[in-house]
């Protein structure tokens, strides 16, 4: 599905990226690791066309993504969960989730406001308040609910959960434990390592602009020494 080879990529004159390659397959959930500052934030980027590589190739369902327009990510079937969320701060919660509404991959079950206030209640409660008057989880539940109104191929989240208060971190993981279900792809970003075990197939670990370790999710819980040298914990 996603095919990331040798990427480079950075910011003016700073390189940030060496030769990134990484991969996602249809209806897997990997996770991307590492402590601040290694470059996963600039990998999801490079992918979404946000920054530019310099060098290497990053492929979608066999479409050239790395020199392309960000919208042509979009409309290849990517949805972004940035870092930050994001959100229109002066729409309301329903002109949110419709403003960029689509289905490019043509879904039989298409996501609709019905399905996200299913997967999110709490938004339907605030469906007219404005995007600046809800709290920290309410305003990611709403940036995953208008990525998941594109009707993504591949999900990425950058941060998923980071900020966020314990019951409203939980809340997020378990609509992400019910998407895995459905079947979707997913490129995860958070340190909440416990709640990636639980519903990641893969990991690939970043350290200073490469990719330095990657495997099963079953080889990262069993070895300490692997988590506390790249991650610190």
């Amino acid at each position: 599905m996603l095919e990331v080879r040798d990427i480079e990529a950075g910011y003016g004159s700073s390189q940030v990226l060496f030769g990134v390659t990484l991969s996602i397959r249809q209806g897997e959930v990997v996770t991307l690791l590492g402590r601040n500052g290694m470059g996963k934030t600039t990998t999801v980027r490079a992918i979404m066309g946000l920054n530019r590589i310099s060098a290497g190739e990053i492929s979608f369902n066999n479409q050239p993504l790395g020199r392309v327009a960000p919208y042509r990510a979009a409309r290849a079937g990517i949805g972004l969960v940035p870092e930050g969320r994001q959100i229109f701060p002066t729409l309301n919660v329903r002109e949110n989730l419709i403003a960029t509404a689509a289905n490019h991959r043509r879904a039989r079950e298409p996501w609709s406001l019905q399905r996200i206030y299913q997967l999110f209640p709490r938004l339907a409660e605030r469906e007219q308040h404005l995007g600046s008057n809800l709290s920290g989880g309410e305003q990611q539940m709403l940036a995953i609910g208008r990525a998941l109104m594109t009707n993504p191929l591949l999900l990425i989240l950058d941060e998923a959960t980071e900020g966020l208060a314990p019951l409203i971190r939980e809340e997020i993981w378990r609509c992400l434990e019910l998407l895995k279900q459905q079947g979707e792809s997913i490129l995860i970003i958070d340190k909440n390592l416990d709640a990636l075990m639980r519903i990641s197939d893969r990991h690939y670990i970043m350290e200073k602009g490469r990719i330095v370790h990657q495997g099963d999710i079953q080889l990262l819980r069993d070895d300490p020494d692997l988590k506390y040298r790249y991650l610190g914990v």
